[in-house]
This record gives structure tokens, C-alpha cells and sequence, in this order.
């Protein structure tokens, strides 16, 4: 789900709980991890997650600075669900964003929830190596992590681009 739809009224999202700034370990955040705090929040809240009861949101910011969001869907055969990650990517494409700048991950757990290994490659089509990746809990930022430091010497589409 893009920012644009959840601002546009229709598909306006209420406001879940208190809006205020997330915070770091040093302080608060900038006003665009913020943004994306904010909607990775709002958008978890909608999850479908009936079965493991773990709830995902998940928003990135493009290259053009438009923030997207998506959270997990669950189904009851398990591997035809959708990661917060992927729903987000999906928005930002449809969009017709192309780059991932910044992403922005959110559950509870007990310690940072970071992209599993499969959002971590979907990630990498869309993101370079030194692409932030931020993973909060709903009161703060935890750790932030680049996408080479979660996906080492990964397979990215410049490897198929043929000889170079």
C-alpha cells in the first residue's frame, strides 16, 4: 500500500493509537524514518496474521521519496502468504516506483526482526548494497543494518547482465 493511498480518502487509514515520534536508542529519528515508522506501524496493524498471531508491517521509501507500506498476510497453506516486505515492494512497483532507498521493518519480538532470507533477495532486486535497513519494534528503531550486512556477496540482477 503506497502513502498516496493511505492519505487519499478513500483509502485513508485511521490513525492507530498515539501518533508520535518513534525513538532511537540516541534520541528521536529524522523526519523521514519517522514517515516510515509511522506508516510500517499504521499498516501492521492490518495484518493478517490469524495463525502465528505475528504481525508485520513494512515501509520503504523509493527513489523519487514516496513512501509504500505493506504488512503480512497469512493463509492457511502457509507458503502462498506474503511477507510485509514483499507487500510493500509490490505497492512501490505499482506505483511505478523502481528503487528501494530506505526500508523500514516492524513486529515484535524479542530483539530486532529483520527481513527473512527470501525478503532479503527481493529486496536486493530493487536496492543496493549499502541500502539501510531499519527494524523496530512499535516504540522505537532497534538496530539498522545496510542490505550487504544481512545478505553478504548477494546475487543481484547486474549478475545476469551478461559479460562486463
Amino acid at each position: 500500500m503506497s502513502m498516496r493511498a493511505l492519505d487519499s480518502p478513500a483509502g485513508r487509514v485511521p490513525k492507530i493509537g498515539h501518533a508520535r515520534p518513534c525513538q532511537h536508542r540516541a534520541g528521536p529519528v529524522s523526519p523521514e524514518l519517522d514517515a516510515l515508522f509511522q506508516a510500517a506501524r499504521t499498516v501492521r496493524e492490518r495484518a493478517h496474521a490469524p495463525y502465528s498471531r505475528f504481525r508485520v508491517g513494512a515501509a520503504l521509501r523509493d527513489e523519487t521519496g514516496a513512501v509504500h507500506a505493506g504488512c503480512n498476510v497469512e493463509n492457511a497453506a502457509y507458503p502462498v502468504g506474503t511477507c510485509a516486505e514483499g507487500g510493500a515492494i509490490s505497492a512501490m512497483v505499482a506505483a511505478g516506483g523502481r528503487r528501494i532507498r530506505e526500508i523500514l521493518v516492524l513486529a515484535e519480538g524479542d530483539g530486532p526482526v529483520t527481513p527473512c532470507g527470501a525478503c532479503r533477495q527481493r529486496i536486493r532486486e530493487f536496492a543496493d548494497p549499502a541500502t539501510p535497513i531499519h527494524a523496530a519494534d512499535p516504540r522505537r528503531v532497534l538496530a539498522s543494518f545496510t542490505l550487504e550486512q544481512l545478505l553478504p556477496a548477494s546475487f543481484g540482477p547486474e549478475t545476469l547482465a551478461g559479460d562486463a
